[in-house]
């Protein structure tokens, strides 16, 4: 599934890996019980699912609400956004995953460990 992912499913780990939230960590593709979530956060007790257009027919639906049922009787709130929120209003999306965190922060840039570190003047190698 990670190597498989939707561009929706692409742009949320892009704002939410490396603990660009504030410093909340969020896992993806994690077994919770019998079901694989898209992307957790145990610290903050959030489940984001990212649902293609089969999670919007009606048995689909229903397994979605036995499954939201099963993570929320273990704690954690469950996010569903569908591709097209995610793809047409980001920051909207975004605004939501902050504020079921507790926080209230605009992404921030990349990690030095994906590369964004600065370059050293005397050997030409970037800082960790």
């Amino acid at each position: 599934m990670r190597a498989n992912a939707t561009n929706a499913e692409r742009a949320i780990w892009y704002l939410v890996r490396a603990h660009r939230l504030n410093g909340i960590g969020f896992r993806r593709q994690t077994p919770i019980g019998p079901y694989i979530v898209d992307f957790v956060s145990h610290a903050a007790k959030v489940v984001i699912e990212i649902d293609g257009g089969q999670h919007y027919e009606n048995a689909h639906e229903v397994r979605d609400a036995w499954r939201d049922k099963f993570l929320r009787s273990k704690g954690f709130r469950v996010l569903r956004f569908s591709n097209y929120e995610v793809m047409t209003n980001r920051e909207a999306v975004w605004d939501v995953i902050a504020t079921a965190v507790g926080t209230a922060v605009a992404p921030c840039l990349p990690s030095p460990a994906s590369g964004g570190g600065e370059i050293l003047p005397a050997r030409g190698e970037t800082r960790p």
